[in-house]
């Protein structure tokens, strides 16, 4: 018989038993009241009534709206020919290529383009997707180099060691990629994005150092015009490559890589994530080009205003709570705006309150009845081990009724959190009384 069904059993049991098991998540009774406070729909325009009206009278004039034929290798597709020139323009780029997903493109991206004898240094919280390409990509083990989250020092130091090293690095013959993220997800921390440019250029003069930023998070809500914190710093000609994505705060799905037109044609022929699989459908396309509508009429750029000002409000209110509690229920150290919290005059905004035993729900005492706050725990393997957390997104159609509403929730259950750990101190206090201190403890051994 075999024995892979065993195998895959025991795997699940092996993370139910250090409760980071996946699940779908279950949906909400209809009776309910749910407020999302999980999904990466920042801006709200997945419910977006001008955008879904826009989309749908561009679908029923437009010629061809379903499938798309094939990998962009086989079908022509002027629709998204058209796309790319756009986003060229928009996002003042030398070239662009659509990609069916964010992970789809850095798989794409890391996987075809360093060569042999490269390296890749990568922020310690970079993206699993880069993680992905590294492994498929053609360079050895030790060319892959980690440094600590956001540090320049500890970049400085990475480039350093490997200059030292190898002389193919100090005479150009080599190249050294740098990944970061403009706007990391997890930590609700923005990326030293000049100061890792700085020290890229100024530790690899010959210009063989290629910085690569994912903008996923950032796409849409900074820089003007939500054209991302690179185009806000005005790096775009001194970063290598950018990625943002099309399925967050856009409300679409997809994503584009931007960079020059010579990795373009290289990716078009080596890119395994993008030759070997169907390209997006002509409605995605749509979608897409009404989504950018929004960003290029300033539509976006109210909704980021308010969505800026809920994350303040948020933080104030629950800042004074934290007092209350200790840090390994609620981190007031990690304390942000929960993801969406950068103004351009912020130099290291906080990552999001993390917690020993996050909980994915949350109760509010609002007098409203049924009213569920959704939100998600985040375990490892997908933050490091140690560092549980309950990630809370919030998004332009939230009210400050909503956040309120949110702020109460997590005083509630932090309250239930004290209460239960007291409650079990007490159980224990009492058995020790009960039995004496050594018998107990020579039960124990």
């Amino acid at each position: 018989m075999s024995s892979l069904p065993e195998k895959l059993t025991a795997a699940l049991k092996s993370r139910d038993h250090r409760f980071i098991r996946r699940r779908l998540p279950e949906p909400t009774p209809t009776v309910h009241t749910e407020i999302d406070f999980t999904s990466n729909d920042y801006l709200s325009l997945s419910t977006s009534t001008a955008l879904r009206d826009s989309v749908l009278a561009t679908l029923s004039t437009a010629r061809q709206i379903l499938g798309s034929g094939g990998s962009r290798l086989l079908v022509p597709a002027p629709p998204h020919a058209a796309l790319e020139a756009r986003l060229c323009r928009f996002l003042r780029s030398e070239a662009a290529l659509l990609f069916n997903s964010g992970f789809d493109a850095n798989v794409g991206f890391f996987s075809s383009v360093p060569q042999p004898g490269d390296a890749i240094l990568y922020d310690a919280h970079i993206h699993a997707s880069v993680h992905d390409g590294m492994r498929l990509s053609r360079l050895t083990r030790d060319s892959f180099v980690s440094f600590a989250h956001n540090s320049v020092p500890a970049l400085r130091r990475a480039l350093g060691r490997l200059i030292r090293e190898r002389i193919d690095l100090r005479e150009g013959r080599s190249s050294i990629f740098v990944a970061v993220e403009s706007l990391y997800s997890m930590d609700g921390t923005i990326a030293p994005l000049l100061d890792v440019v700085e020290c890229v250029e100024e530790m690899l003069p010959l210009g063989n150092g290629y910085v690569v930023v994912d903008e996923a998070h950032a796409t849409g809500i900074y820089g003007p015009k939500g054209r991302g914190l690179v185009i806000a710093l005005g790096l775009e000609k001194r970063v290598f490559a950018r990625l943002h994505t099309f399925g967050k705060s856009l409300g679409s799905s997809g994503a584009v890589l931007l960079t020059t037109e010579l990795v373009k044609d290289y990716l078009l022929n080596y890119a395994r994530s993008l030759v070997y699989t169907t390209t997006l459908t002509y409605a995605n396309v749509i979608a897409v080009n009404c989504s950018f509508d929004m960003l290029e009429d300033g539509t976006t750029e109210v909704l980021s205003k308010h969505l800026l000002d809920l994350c303040r409000y948020f933080v104030d209110l629950l800042r004074p709570q934290l007092r209350k509690y200790p840090s390994s229920l609620l981190n007031p150290r990690a304390l942000s705006t929960f993801l969406l919290s950068y103004t351009p005059t912020s130099h290291s905004p906080p990552p999001p309150a993390a917690s020993a035993s996050p909980s994915s729900s949350l109760s509010s005492s609002s007098p409203r009845p049924k009213i569920i706050l959704h939100t998600k725990p985040i375990y490892p393997p997908t933050v490091p081990s140690g560092t549980s957390r309950v990630r809370i997104c919030l998004h332009a159609a939230h009210t400050r009724e909503d956040v309120a509403l949110l702020v109460q929730g997590i005083v509630a259950w932090a309250e239930e959190k004290m209460r239960e750990d007291g409650r079990e101190r007490e159980l224990w206090e009492g058995v020790v009384r009960g039995i004496g201190m050594g018998v107990w403890m020579e039960a124990k051994l």
